[in-house]
């Protein structure tokens, strides 16, 4: 009988509750790229307490995937300095490491300055005008 309890709590503690949230949820708000986490975190509810716990006392594998990436999209656009309409719209829909990252920084392609320029405007229009 403790081995069917058991069984049955372990999943419930995977599948997400009115107070756990869905892995996808957790790793967006963590700012991590899903596939990239342990499969443990994959297939898994995630408590609000463990949440938390995450966000305040991070494992090392979260400090490496924020650290090195690969980092999802809205992260990708974030450290580009773009939209992620504009990382869409020139083909870099994809996850990209730290190490892509700075590369693309380095030796920026005409795309990705348009768009860092676009965006700039766009947030402080008046510090652009000529």
């Amino acid at each position: 009988m403790h081995a069917t309890v058991t069984r049955v709590s372990e999943e419930l503690r995977r599948q997400p509750s009115g107070s756990a949230m869905k892995p996808q949820t957790a790793a967006k708000k963590l700012g991590v790229y899903l596939p990239a986490t342990p499969e443990e975190f994959q297939n898994s509810a995630i408590t609000h307490a463990e949440f938390r716990e995450l966000h305040t006392n991070p494992p090392q594998w979260l400090k490496d995937l924020r650290l090195h990436g690969p980092h999802p999209r809205p992260e990708v656009a974030r450290k580009l300095g773009i939209t992620v309409s504009a990382l869409k719209r020139n083909g870099m829909d994809q996850p990209l490491t730290t190490e892509e990252i700075k590369a693309l920084l380095a030796d920026q392609p005409e795309w990705l300055r348009q768009a860092r320029t676009s965006l700039a405007q766009q947030r402080d229009p008046e510090s652009h005008q000529e």
